[in-house]
């Protein structure tokens, strides 16, 4: 049980607290926030429901390092970003040659094989799925842009690899990610990684520690009652 977990898994009401979670496949804090929700899964169970959406934030790494980072170094600058912000995270594991001899040109093609994944199995898989694509290549220094290496990895977690074909072919995964891109911007996200609760009127937003992610959740599930505002 982590600090600050009061409650028992048996207190409150026992309809999960969905949390409505964004991210960008290539972001190195959402990276460093997969403990945190693998965390969550470990002390609330079914009382938490994770639904993973997909933000565009590297959509096109070339015009990204090109644009923002083009007065620090581009790719390498943004290396040595990555390398540094890590360096104090001992569960954030990266590879050396992590945006170095290893650039994939979009989050686009990850995303889309997270839809796919979700469209054919459940929301629950589809989470499974992201926390191995990150760790295939914020630790293996996979390129997760190649679409075939996206569907070795599917393969490997035992999905269908011809059903996630056939959504992807017929364009419903592009369907569902253009929708979760339009929601980012309804809900006013303003990055990865993002933690929406209370039906969007609670945000978390970046590198949020898990003492202060845990709490919310906690108040959340311990006063459900309250969540709508009545004034």
């Amino acid at each position: 049980m982590h600090p600050g977990k009061a409650m028992t898994q048996t207190e409150g009401t026992d309809t999960p607290l969905v949390i409505d979670y964004y991210t960008d496949v290539l972001c190195i804090w959402a990276w460093i926030a997969q403990r945190r929700i693998e965390a969550l899964a470990d002390d609330w169970h079914e009382r938490v429901s994770l639904q993973h959406h997909c933000v565009n934030v590297f959509g096109d790494t070339r015009r990204k390092m090109a644009t923002q980072w083009a007065d620090r170094g581009g790719f390498d600058g943004y290396a040595d970003h990555v390398h540094a912000v890590v360096a104090g995270y001992e569960t954030a594991a990266v590879h050396p040659g992590l945006w170095r001899t290893v650039r994939p040109t979009t989050s686009a093609n990850a995303h889309l094989v997270l839809k796919a994944a979700d469209l054919v199995a459940s929301p629950a898989v589809m989470v499974d799925l992201a926390g191995r694509i990150r760790h295939a290549f914020f630790v293996e220094a996979r390129d997760v842009s190649d679409l075939s290496v996206l569907l070795s990895i599917a393969g490997q977690a035992d999905l269908p690899v011809v059903d996630l074909q056939h959504t992807l072919n017929s364009g419903e995964a592009a369907a569902a990610l253009l929708s979760d891109y339009d929601t980012t911007e309804q809900h006013g996200i303003r990055g990865s990684p993002s933690w929406v609760m209370n039906g969007g009127r609670q945000i978390l937003y970046g590198n949020v520690g898990y003492r202060v992610l845990n709490a919310n959740v906690e108040e959340l599930l311990r006063h459900p009652e309250q969540e709508a505002s009545w004034c």
